[in-house]
């Protein structure tokens, strides 16, 4: 293992933030991490590097998870089970899953991010979530060193959420992901208007899986901006859950509230027309602002601090508050 002194992050996230890391370590292999932890136990874990935002320099060691490979475990007529590894990067592997014909996944295209870091937040996109074909997660447990694993019931999986970003936080590294995808009689899911829209376009009215991920890639890519042009981390926020008497409440003062029925008492709202209709869509600061395009998106023009874009959040939950009386949660880890 090399560890190297003073390296830059820029290149490590996609926001782009230009914080410095005092000691650095790629990390290839799970036996190598294994090591590692029984030398340093206080480290600071970065894979893709796609949802975190760093507001200051990393004074412990900065471990960078890159091991990489995808394996077939079994097969059958109809499913094939996939073990992948942490380091892959994910939009790679639904592509590769979708050239294979292998469903289940084709919805989440163009996520930014790896693999190792899909279950922690329950990724998801157009009415699928990656709880829905997770079958098993494995990990290093920092204490003892050991790899243990989690069912996809143990994972505690919930919206944007899982048992990693609560009791299990900081105790685990995640190593590789399992998952189980359709080989024959793939559950397609076009619900979502965009998508429908999308491929109504194109004229396709039996779409196969490889027609959904490239409508998906083209909405997102018509929404949202490339982080490698334009440093950001997708959605920042999370959409929020509210009662169905609050909901009713606010339709009495905005009629046009757009809304997705969640039970017979809860009711979801797109973050995203919050924060538009609170005027910060497209608003620009600087070299940092929210996207022209998707006010769900925060992003760095140039070289915005992080710690700029955190105060830039704080007062778009601030308004949200007053104008909707909603909290609205961020998404991104903030690194502070």
């Amino acid at each position: 293992m090399n560890i190297q002194e003073n390296i830059s992050l820029k290149e490590y996230n996609t926001f782009g933030i230009d914080v410095n890391a005092k000691r650095f370590v790629s990390i290839t292999s799970v036996y190598q991490l294994q090591q590692l932890i029984k030398e340093e136990k206080d480290i600071f874990l970065i894979s893709g590097g796609s949802n975190m935002l760093l507001t200051k320099d990393i004074e412990t060691l900065v471990v960078h998870i890159n091991f990489k490979g995808i394996s077939i475990d079994q097969q059958n007529h109809n499913d094939v089970y996939i073990t992948v590894n942490a380091g892959e990067n994910w939009h790679e592997f639904v592509l590769w899953c979708v050239s294979l014909n292998y469903g289940g996944l084709e919805n989440l295209s163009l996520i930014p991010g790896n693999v190792g870091t899909c279950p922690i937040q329950n990724i998801g996109a157009y009415g699928v979530e990656v709880k829905d074909t997770i079958t098993k997660v494995e990990a290093i447990e920092i204490k003892t060193g050991k790899l243990v694993s989690f069912s996809a019931e143990e994972c505690q999986f919930g919206y944007r959420n899982s048992i990693f970003k609560n009791k299990a936080k900081g105790k685990y590294i995640l190593t590789s992901v399992s998952f189980k995808l359709t080989k024959n009689n793939h559950k397609l899911n076009t619900s979502y208007g965009a998508i429908e829209s999308e491929l109504s376009s194109k004229g396709i009215t039996n779409p196969t899986i490889k027609d959904i991920s490239d409508a998906v890639i083209a909405i997102r890519q018509s929404k949202l901006p490339d982080p490698k042009e334009i440093g950001n981390s997708g959605s920042f926020f999370k959409n929020p859950v509210i009662s169905k008497e609050h909901f009713e409440k606010l339709q009495s003062d905005f009629s046009n509230i757009p809304s997705y029925v969640i039970s017979d008492t809860e009711i979801k709202v797109p973050a995203g027309w919050l924060i538009e209709q609170s005027g910060f869509k497209g608003k620009r600061f600087g070299n940092y602002g929210v996207h022209e395009k998707q006010a769900l998106v925060l992003v760095n023009y140039g070289d915005a601090s992080g710690k700029e874009i955190y105060e830039l959040a704080q007062k778009i939950q601030h308004t949200i508050k007053d104008t909707f009386d909603i909290n609205l949660e961020i998404e991104v880890n903030i690194i502070q």
